[in-house]
């Protein structure tokens, strides 16, 4: 078997690929399109800020 060959194997769960691929993404959906960088990154410490903070 190449490994082109194993890019092409379906997941091993039985999850589809686009209810993963949402999973994957949904953490950056308050991100605005085109947002770069930095503003992912001020995203995602402001999220990990707000969850630290209600435990």
């Amino acid at each position: 078997m190449t490994a082109e060959e194993t890019l092409d194997e379906p997941p091993a769960s039985d999850e589809s690929t686009d209810e993963r691929s949402e999973r994957e993404r949904s953490h950056l959906e308050d991100v605005e399109d085109g947002a770069g960088c930095t503003e992912i990154w001020e995203h995602l410490s402001e999220r990990r800020e707000d969850e630290t903070d209600e435990e």
